[in-house]
């Protein structure tokens, strides 16, 4: 109602703002999973993304992102946040709500609606955010937007370590229904990347053990011959994982 009659109002910036922060600064962030409210969602609504993030007022996004989160948003929401999500990192302090909103926001939109700012610019948001396994709601969820990153070549080069250590103990507690994808095994052995090698070849044996389609005995048991040779202590890791 406050976009819509902006017009005949003084300062309806401040004043969207200021509702913005009654409505949600208070919510607790755990109810996020919880919760069974719903918002109506208006054109406003995406026009209102633009002037939020505009106001580069770190609590006032996250204020809307809590919305968003509650809300179910439409897809064309999401998208428009997304844009705005991947550069938010370079304009405004990450408080600790701001970071597990972003965090939620990103569980909630997933590895294919962040496709149209493209992957590049995703990697940066999470190599940002360093995702704990206690920071992610869903964690199959998770496992499967690290996986569908991973599958590109972007992905395997420039996602920061952290979070392939962090696929290994998600593979182990709450393993997604994804299929194996060899190419991922071959890029790291030719770009001779082995701590990230070390780390996937632990998340092949937990998701898919030899016997498992789509996996050779030829491929594996080549990767892990390297591996062993550049990195002897990796068997005793992998051990402790199995």
């Amino acid at each position: 109602m406050i976009y819509e009659n902006r017009q005949s109002l003084g300062d309806w910036e401040g004043l969207l703002l200021t509702c913005l922060e009654i409505g949600f600064r208070r919510l607790d962030l755990r109810e996020l999973s919880t919760s069974s409210h719903t918002l109506t969602h208006t054109g406003h609504h995406l026009e209102m993304v633009d002037m939020v993030f505009g106001s580069q007022n770190s609590e006032a996004i996250a204020d809307l992102l809590h919305a968003w989160n509650i809300g179910r948003p439409s897809y064309n929401l999401l998208g428009a946040c997304t844009e705005q999500l991947v550069c938010l990192h370079n304009l405004v302090p990450f408080s600790p709500r701001l970071r597990q909103l972003v965090i939620s926001f990103v569980d909630l939109i997933g590895y294919a609606g962040f496709e149209r700012v493209g992957v590049v610019r995703l990697i940066e948001l999470l190599n940002h955010l360093r995702v704990t396994i206690e920071d992610a709601r869903l964690l199959d969820r998770w496992s499967s937007l690290l996986l569908d990153t991973l599958r590109t070549s972007e992905g395997s080069q420039l996602l920061s370590h952290w979070y392939w250590e962090s696929l290994v103990e998600l593979a182990i507690i709450r393993p997604p229904d994804v299929t194996y994808d060899p190419q991922i095994m071959t890029s790291l052995v030719e770009a001779q990347e082995w701590s990230k090698l070390e780390c996937w070849i632990g998340t092949v044996w937990v998701l898919w053990p030899p016997e498992a389609a789509g996996i050779t005995e030829e491929d594996l048991g080549r990767s892990i011959l390297l591996l062993f040779r550049q990195r002897p202590g990796a068997f005793r890791r992998l051990e402790q994982w199995m």
